[in-house]
C-alpha cells in the first residue's frame, strides 16, 4: 500500500471514530504535531506507535507498515499551495522568510535552523478580538562549517 492510500484510510478512520490529532497523540505516546505529521505521511513510525495508531483506529497490519516506511518528505511540490491555510503559511514564509534568516545570523551567526532536529507547537491563544493561532518553531542551530 503507497503512503497516500494509508494517510486516506487514516484520516477516514479518524474522522468514522470521530478521534482527534490530540487523541492519537496520547495513545501514541507522542507530541501531537510529530503524531499529525506522521499520520499525514511525513515521519516514519516504530513498530509499537503504527500498531498503537491503527489498533486506535481499527485498521490493518497493511496499514501498520505503511506507518513505517522512511516517507518521501514535503508534501507541497514546487507549485504555490492552494488551500488557504497551507497558503497563508507560505505567505508568512514568503514575507518574514528573509527577516527571519537575517536574525537568525545576526544572533547565532552564519548557518540554519534545522528541520531535521525541530520541534513544533500550534496553540489556540485567546484574545478579545477573536482567538489566534499561535505556530512554535524550535529548531536546532547548525552552524556552516568550512
Amino acid at each position: 500500500m503507497d503512503r497516500e492510500e494509508a494517510t486516506r484510510r487514516i484520516l477516514e478512520a479518524k474522522g468514522a471514530r470521530d478521534l482527534t490529532f490530540e487523541e492519537l497523540s496520547r495513545r501514541i505516546g507522542r507530541h501531537k504535531v510529530w503524531t499529525t505529521a506522521a499520520l499525514m505521511g511525513q515521519h516514519p513510525m516504530s513498530a509499537e506507535e503504527a500498531a498503537a495508531a491503527t489498533g486506535a483506529l481499527g485498521l490493518d497490519e497493511e496499514v501498520a507498515r505503511s506507518l513505517q516506511q522512511i516517507p518521501t518528505r514535503g508534501a507541497l511540490g514546487h507549485e504555490v499551495p492552494s488551500d488557504p491555510t497551507i497558503y497563508r503559511i507560505h505567505e508568512v514564509t514568503q514575507v518574514y522568510g528573509p527577516t527571519i534568516k537575517a536574525l537568525i545570523h545576526e544572533e547565532f551567526g552564519d548557518g540554519i535552523m534545522s528541520a531535521i532536529n525541530f520541534r513544533m507547537d500550534v496553540e489556540r491563544e485567546g484574545d478579545p478580538e477573536g482567538d489566534r493561532v499561535r505556530i512554535t518553531y524550535s529548531g536546532k542551530f547548525l552552524p556552516y562549517q568550512w
